[in-house]
């Protein structure tokens, strides 16, 4: 039998040691859509967490908290993520971080989807949070418009699009600016639809193409987001062309998408938890705006609503689906 020598012991013991006596952090993953763990944004950010040494079963215990597409059951989920005692709290859309902001002034939370955290009262600067939350937000300066811009040239006839909306979640300030600048100085106009519910979809966009829209835009929104299947689906049934605000709805069939890469806020955000872990305060981390963006284009669906992506279009896709 091999004899192994008394370093190689002592090195094992200190190990085993170490491990013992290494703390277990438990994060909470906050989200208003479905289960986290099957969601590809989820799985870069805790591919990222284990880049940094945070391993599941030994030293990271991950609670997802998800509501599918119900923002009621919110602040019961984040009182279960109080109860269980986690260390920060992730979060995905502005309504999500309001909600967790509302119930704790004191556990971290870091967000990762908000369009204007400073407008909409989740910190008190981008430099300087000042509170309990930072992180990324979802936008910078000229996103939107690019939604009309690309919508505008690959369907250069079209003269309307339409903007879903909702009362609690209507594109914010910001958004909306851009949306209509961009539309004022291509030859525009955009009809802002109000949908309440899932249900009202179909009979929402149904009323819109009536009215001559060539188009949809849908700008960043928990609800659209919560609902992209069923909103692509329709889009498809009254053959309109698309744009979203991330590439999962078109993955879902949506026509194009154009904004911040979402496996690189997975990674950014990992990077904010792993400063709180290792005792840095959410009010001193500044909060960051995307730098990574990409368009994604579906030749499939594009072929199903009879439509030739312009090629000046085309070669600006970082991914086309096929």
């Amino acid at each position: 039998m091999r004899r192994i020598g008394l370093a190689a012991v002592l090195s094992i013991c200190l190990s085993l040691a170490l491990s013992a006596n290494e703390r277990t952090y438990i994060v909470g993953l906050l989200t208003l859509g479905a289960d986290p763990m099957r969601s590809g944004f989820w799985q870069d950010f805790l591919a990222a967490m284990r880049e940094l040494d945070y391993v599941e079963g030994r030293n990271l215990i991950v609670r997802p908290a998800f509501a599918d597409g119900d923002a009621r059951r919110l602040t019961g989920l984040v009182a279960d993520l109080m109860h269980a005692k986690v260390d920060v709290i992730v979060t995905t859309s502005t309504q999500e971080t309001i909600a967790a902001k509302r119930a704790s002034s004191t556990i971290p939370i870091v967000m990762t989807v908000a369009p204007d955290p400073v407008e909409q009262g989740l910190v008190s600067s981008l430099a300087r949070p000042g509170g309990n939350v930072t992180g990324l937000t979802s936008m910078a300066p000229g996103t939107s418009q690019k939604l009309v811009e690309l919508l505008k040239e690959t369907v250069p006839s079209a003269t309307r699009f339409v903007v879903p909306a909702t009362n609690r979640n209507a594109p914010p300030t910001e958004i909306r600016r851009e949306l209509q600048a961009a539309a004022q100085r291509l030859g525009v106009t955009l009809l802002f639809v109000e949908i309440k519910s899932a249900d009202e979809l179909d009979e929402s966009i149904a009323r819109a193409k009536k009215s001559g829209v060539g188009g949809i835009i849908a700008p960043l929104s928990a609800f659209t987001y919560a609902h992209r299947a069923e909103l692509t689906r329709v889009t498809l049934k009254h053959r309109l062309p698309g744009i979203y605000w991330v590439r999962d709805f078109v993955e879902a069939g949506g026509l194009m998408s154009y904004g911040a890469n979402f496996a690189d806020v997975g990674h950014r955000a990992a990077y904010f938890v792993d400063r709180i872990l290792k005792g840095a305060k959410p009010a001193d981390l500044p909060v960051e705006q995307p730098t990574k963006f990409e368009l994604v284009i579906n030749l499939k669906t594009a072929k199903t609503l009879g439509l030739t992506i312009p090629q000046s279009v085309l070669v600006r896709a970082d991914e086309i689906i096929e």
